[in-house]
């Protein structure tokens, strides 16, 4: 089956809808009404932009006329009264022109002979659509006798005809962009049907009585649907396009059912800016059996998987040669390059290794997902359940609902995004061997310590990967950030949503893509990356030797992580900025140091805190010169005093009357007895 989402994404309450129209470029969509009016509905901000408008008003709400388009309302809304009005919105809405010379009710445009007629319906036909894909000469109509039937115009033969409505078929649409046919009947359904198969998908009944009209957007996932009791536009299938890449940057993705390939290094020397599009050459590579829902290459990039309708297709990645296909209602990679597992159905996971099947087997609680990568993961009501790749034992069962789940190329870390957060583990296979060869440890739900948790963070991640030991996502505010040692860095913040493709080290960039197939990019250094890894590993001998590959404006980035990691004297020696290196060596009791700094910046404040801790420390000379050039009399009066120190006394009795401090001044000639 076609694996459609479908989500409502507005309900707006109205008179009867006689037809509905969505905007190319703005998220309106215009409904005209059975009474005569026309309503333009924003269905981001599900308000009703008041722009009514009977069909002899000449303007219309400020906002919508500054639209740079102009709206053409024709056949698309066609009243009942056998006119058809041209409105211009650059001249405020004024009717232009009216077409006269219908003699019922108006249906459509044309010369006034047919060219030809088709003949199969028993009643009235309501409706008709043609298919724009350009590789089929079909047109689909909809009638009375509740049927829909699909045409060959060109051999004016009907193809197949679609049964199931109970009332009079009202409206019938060839889907622009996905392969289905979406009919409307005065039954109060919308039904969807595959548009090769002419299997029914799906039917939608959201109570607001007859269906009359819809309409679908090319470029759009939206679909607009007009009813005698308003309008609403529901949203079709993923967002996420069906797009993936290999380690070495070939990029390969899915325009409908052609196959397309981009080699970023066929860009050569082209300078490359944050966040701009990349001219990539595109190559055709061919077309596809199914309708690609997704793309996947294997870990090494030699083979790529095309999922949808329900089976998948194994393609060597070079040549888009087949090399294995099956049913299947979802398909994952194992961290090996030469496995992956099928989920059959709610029951069934297969496993295969070199394109034959390896072992099938029922998990405990069924299987309604499942996840690629070091374990296999498998998805019930009552969790989420890792199992060994090779014998299909439990590792481990816990209590999550996960959407996603991304684990490290070295399979010591894995990621579990759900609805709302997200949690990073790490496994521990020399415990898991341990377990599983002395039986310890062992309970129905698994090895109980498989994994540690290293942390839970409130934010949904969209689309991620691991570079090292640094967790790279998308979030759902469109944030390009990186989690590494419970701190989250922003790389980008993005103006729309994108979906990480991955990141190539020698270039130091990360890859994303957009559901218009655009390619993007943003610099991270992988020796920022390296150094944070070896720091998270404690393997301080590695960090010395990449420390000297990271530029100096990345320095204090990097300091600050290790100080948040309680690495505070490889952060005072590796921070580039006075302010963090002052404070560090306060903290660290580093006298000469933060002396040296305080010479340097020439601060009351710097002296003031550094004369604080020579006297923690006993230095009561230091602590004398840093109040000196702190000018702070009262400090420099209680420690002379404390300490006992005539002369010091002396000396402030003289400086503070010079300066004016005459209380201060007062007090030390006072107790010197002058």
């Amino acid at each position: 089956p076609l694996r459609l989402d479908i989500k409502r994404k507005l309900t707006a309450r109205s008179d009867r809808v006689k037809s509905v129209d969505l905007h190319p470029t703005e998220p309106w969509m215009l409904a005209s009404l059975y009474n005569g009016s026309v309503c333009v509905w924003n269905h981001e901000t599900q308000v009703n932009k008041h722009t009514r408008f009977q069909f002899d008003v000449e303007y219309l709400h400020h906002g919508v006329k500054q639209l740079k388009a102009k709206l053409t309302v024709t056949s698309c809304v066609c009243p009942d009264d056998m006119l058809i009005k041209l409105w211009d919105w650059e001249k405020k809405w004024s009717c232009s022109q009216v077409f006269e010379g219908h003699t019922h009710y108006v249906w459509q445009l044309g010369s006034s002979s047919p060219n030809f007629t088709l003949e199969g319906h028993e009643k009235g036909v309501n409706c008709i659509d043609y298919y724009s894909g350009g590789d089929k000469p079909y047109l689909i109509s909809g009638a009375d006798d509740r049927l829909v039937k699909i045409w060959d115009y060109q051999n004016k033969t009907c193809v197949q005809t679609l049964e199931g409505h109970a009332q009079n078929v009202s409206c019938v649409s060839f889907h622009p962009e996905l392969p289905i046919i979406i009919t409307g009947s005065e039954d109060g359904t919308v039904r969807i049907w595959h548009s090769s198969t002419y299997r029914l998908e799906s039917t939608l009944n959201y109570g607001m009585e007859r269906v009359w009209c819809v309409c679908g957007l090319r470029g759009s996932n939206n679909v607009a649907l007009g009813y005698d009791e308003g309008s609403i536009i529901i949203k079709l299938g993923r967002e996420e396009p069906a797009m993936s890449m290999d380690t070495s940057g070939k990029i390969i993705w899915a325009k409908h059912s052609e196959v397309q390939q981009a080699n970023l290094k066929a860009m050569g020397d082209t300078e490359i800016k944050d966040g701009e599009r990349l001219p990539l050459a595109v190559k055709d590579m061919g077309s596809c059996e199914i309708y690609p829902q997704t793309i996947q290459h294997n870990p090494n990039g030699r083979f790529v998987v095309v999922c949808g309708d329900g089976e998948y297709i194994i393609y060597t990645a070079m040549a888009l040669r087949n090399k294995s296909f099956g049913s299947a209602q979802e398909f994952v990679w194992a961290h090996d390059s030469s496995e992956y597992a099928i989920r059959e159905s709610n029951s069934v996971v297969k496993i295969f290794k070199n394109f034959k099947e390896k072992k099938s087997f029922k998990p405990d609680f069924g299987a309604e997902g499942i996840y690629g990568g070091f374990l296999l993961g498998v998805r019930s009501v009552n969790g989420l359940a890792f199992y060994d790749w090779e014998n299909t034992e439990l590792i481990r069962r816990v209590e999550i609902q996960p959407k996603h789940i991304f684990w490290s190329d070295s399979g010591e870390l894995v990621c579990i995004a759900t609805e709302d957060s997200f949690f990073i583990l790490r496994y521990l296979s020399e415990k898991v061997a341990a377990s599983q060869e002395n039986n310890e440890g062992v309970t129905e739900d698994g090895i109980e310590d498989a994994f540690e948790v290293c942390g839970e963070i409130q934010e949904v991640v969209k689309t991620g990967l691991w570079v090292g030991d640094c967790f790279i996502y998308t979030s759902s505010v469109n944030r390009l950030n990186y989690f590494v040692g419970g701190e989250i860095v922003t790389i980008a913040h993005l103006d729309r949503t994108m979906y990480l493709l991955g990141y190539i080290p020698k270039d130091d960039r990360l890859y994303l893509g957009d559901k218009e197939l655009n390619i993007v990019s943003y610099s991270l250094l992988v020796s920022v990356l390296e150094y944070q890894t070896a720091v998270m590993r404690r393997d301080f001998g590695m960090a010395d030797k990449v420390l000297p590959t990271i530029p100096k404006e990345q320095r204090t980035r990097v300091a600050h992580f290790l100080e948040k990691q309680g690495f505070k004297q490889q952060a005072l020696a590796v921070s580039s900025d006075s302010e963090h290196r002052f404070e560090l060596a306060l903290q660290l009791g580093e006298l000469k140091i933060a002396y040296q700094l305080a010479v340097e910046a020439e601060s009351e404040q710097k002296w003031k805190q550094l004369a604080e801790l020579a006297i923690s420390k006993c230095q009561f000379s230091l602590a004398q010169e840093c109040l000196h050039h702190a000018q702070d009399y009262g400090g420099l009066l209680l420690l002379a005093t404390a300490s006992g120190n005539a002369a010091m006394v002396g000396k402030l009795a003289e400086g503070a009357e010079r300066d004016g401090k005459n209380n201060v001044a007062f007090m030390t000639y006072f107790l010197q007895g002058k």
